[in-house]
């Protein structure tokens, strides 16, 4: 048997417009799909009664990036922090974090100012409208 690979990283988004045009304009990812299902097979997939889903594929490289808009949708979780068992966020390879970093518009939430780790990797975390976790790292 052949081993899984990755196909997509999905997020759940509440906005799907605003949270597309983030990625799209403040990152400069490609949007390479859109489409809605519904139906019970699909309600049955995700566990979710009637429920129905928006969804944009981002051109993520060598995985896609995944984000959909359920209908209905569910109770919002509080901001993540990278401590916290079950974090997730979304790694994004840049040519230099330093420049993407210096041009984000002023309304984006990071973490810090771009650090460089022991490891010598270039890093920094910022967040998209939605609240989840974004890290910028130089490979």
């Amino acid at each position: 048997m052949t081993p899984p690979t990755a196909h997509h990283v999905g997020i759940t988004v509440s906005d799907l417009e605003s949270t597309v045009a983030f990625y799209r304009d403040v990152l400069g990812l490609s949007v390479i799909d859109r489409f809605e299902v519904a139906g019970e097979a699909f309600s049955t997939a995700v566990d979710v009664e009637g429920s129905t889903g928006r969804f944009a594929h981002l051109d993520g490289g060598d995985v896609r990036i995944e984000l959909v808009e359920y209908d209905p949708e569910g109770d919002h979780r509080h901001d993540a922090t990278l401590d916290q068992p079950g974090a997730t966020h979304l790694g994004l390879s840049v040519d230099d974090v330093d420049d993407i970093f210096d041009d984000l518009p002023a309304h984006v939430e990071t973490l810090s100012d771009p650090q460089t780790t022991e490891s010598g990797t270039r890093i920094a975390f910022l967040r998209d409208p939605e609240g989840n976790l974004v890290e910028l790292l130089d490979v």
